[in-house]
């Protein structure tokens, strides 16, 4: 009994030491280990499997984004036409660049992975670009984004 729960400890630590490993090849250490942390299938992932979290993590917050665009288009009438341009953009984040990476991910192809994340990272700029005359409503949710897929590529990048 001692002897598995050793086996089991070292086993953790190992695991922890992926982690902290792959994301200090990241260029957001804090937000790399704390979004890998919430998710507890990180303890026994690979890195692959790392990506494949980063990523849930990306379309979670890209989610997010797309439902405060949809609140805003009714309080904000006046920033329809940038908010219709960021629709188009989260929607290309949630079906087309998260599914070609998840996809990628996990049929071992990681060089689509990372063009997926890093449009994904593009849209979310495009995005908070289209708010150049006035204060955007969305910064931190664009910047969220763009952080968490610039953090994704980087774990991919990984497996390349």
């Amino acid at each position: 009994m001692l002897l598995m729960f050793h086996l089991h400890g070292i086993r953790q630590e190992k695991d922890q030491n992926l982690i902290e490993t792959t994301c200090k090849n990241t260029p957001n250490y804090k937000l790399c280990i704390s979004t890998l942390r919430a998710n507890p299938g990180s303890i026994n992932a690979d890195v692959a499997g790392l990506g494949l979290i980063m990523v849930d993590a990306v379309k979670a917050k890209a989610k997010e984004t797309r439902n405060a665009i949809e609140k805003l288009k009714g309080s904000r009438p006046e920033l329809g036409n940038a908010l219709n341009e960021c629709t188009k953009g989260y929607n290309a984040i949630l079906e087309a660049d998260v599914p070609e990476a998840v996809e990628a991910l996990t049929k071992g192809n990681p060089k689509f992975a990372e063009n997926g994340m890093a449009d994904s990272s593009v849209e979310a700029v495009l995005c908070e670009d289209r708010f150049k005359q006035v204060t955007s409503p969305l910064t931190v949710l664009n910047n969220a984004v763009r952080d968490l897929s610039d953090v994704a590529r980087a774990i991919i990048r990984n497996l390349l």
